[in-house]
């Protein structure tokens, strides 16, 4: 009796396990997008509710980034070009943005009630504390610009365990004096709030050329549903107090404060660093930036950033970003020649190993 074998190929018509791949790439893509999109949240406070959104996880190995914005803005048109730029990605990568929005300045915000009394400036950085405490972050890279820096100055100071680095972008520390106050008055009645505020934003050149991002950010205040909201923000921004900044009660973290060549409080900014401490106070003052460097010089901002993270221990052997490949040198110091050669070194280094840049006690002035 014979047994005839036949050969029988099996053939795989798909690979094992598709479920589980294609659910891990759904995954992937929601993860991608969450993180771009972010994820949105209400705050109570002790002193109201806060509109926050969180970009990354609840990592608290390592200091969140947490910005604040100006008047006239929300944190969106505030600060997305800067941290949605390409080069900033190295750093957004490593860690978590929480962006906080003034109260009712969020985009589509409930417009207050008429004769509604708004919170004070330091009101409003009482209630920073509440944020790190919902989201379990012990301490955060604090970046402001205009308002927001003087709200993130007021939280510093009063909290300053809770704070390791501080940007401030158009600082002006100052209360109005009396004739600030009777310019104002005459602003308002000559200027309608939107011009108002796009002269605090932009310097006048800026405004005279009417630029792209002028028209858009004139067109977005004009046509905002909740511009009360916005009008009670901006009284109780020029009503601010005095910080009564000086070298004896300086801050405890390092601090950055950049400023355009050509934006409005340039002044301010200049009195500002020279009351803080030069051993822990770098001063950039960005050539051609205008009133707001963040959203019209990126790439200046973030390269800047990343030697200011680099000093506080953070990414140290993070590459050379490619400005900074081009052009070595567009960082100099204008205190001393010695400060400029320090600078240099350091550019060079870092190009070779990530080296850490020395400490920042000179002005910067970037003009490349």
């Amino acid at each position: 009796m014979t047994t005839e074998m036949q050969e029988i190929t099996i053939t795989e018509g798909k690979p094992l396990l598709t479920g589980q791949a294609d659910s891990s790439k759904d995954a992937e893509l929601a993860a991608r997008i969450l993180l771009d999109q972010g994820q949105e949240h209400s705050v109570e406070t002790p002193h109201g509710v806060l509109h926050v959104t969180l970009h990354g996880t609840r990592n608290s190995r390592r200091p969140a980034i947490l910005t604040f914005h100006d008047v006239g803005l929300d944190s969106k048109s505030c600060f997305q070009p800067l941290f949605k730029f390409d080069e900033m990605q190295e750093i957004v990568k490593n860690f978590t943005l929480i962006h906080i929005d003034a109260p009712g300045q969020e985009d589509g915000a409930a417009v207050y009630p008429a004769g509604y009394q708004y919170l004070s400036m330091e009101t409003i950085a009482e209630m920073i504390p509440a944020v790190l405490q919902f989201f379990n972050f012990r301490t955060v890279i604090g970046v402001g610009v205009g308002a927001g820096a003087y709200i993130l100055t007021r939280f510093t100071l009063a909290n300053p365990d809770s704070v390791e680095g501080l940007v401030l972008v158009n600082i002006d520390p100052n209360a109005r004096g009396w004739m600030d106050w009777a310019a104002q008055k005459l602003s308002s009645v000559t200027s309608s709030l939107t011009e108002q505020i796009m002269s605090h934003l932009f310097s006048q050149e800026e405004l005279s050329s009417n630029t792209d991002v002028v028209q858009s950010h004139r067109e977005r205040i004009n046509k905002a549903p909740h511009l009360l909201n916005i009008e009670l923000f901006w009284k109780t921004y020029n009503s601010r107090r005095d910080l009564n900044l000086d070298r004896s009660s300086t801050f405890k973290c390092p601090v950055m404060l950049v400023v355009g060549d050509q934006a409005p409080y340039e002044d301010a900014a200049v009195e500002c660093n020279s009351k803080l401490d030069p051993t822990s106070t770098s001063f950039l003052k960005m050539a051609d930036a205008g009133g707001l460097p963040q959203l019209t010089q990126p790439a200046k901002l973030t390269e800047a950033f990343k030697y200011f993270i680099q000093g506080m221990g953070y990414m140290a052997s993070s590459c050379m970003t490619r400005l900074s490949r081009s052009r070595t040198t567009s960082l100099s110091s204008s205190y001393s020649v010695e400060g400029s050669r320090s600078r240099s070194r350091t550019l060079s280094q870092g190009s070779q190993g990530g080296q850490m840049p020395p400490s920042p006690s000179q002005t910067m002035e970037v003009s490349c």
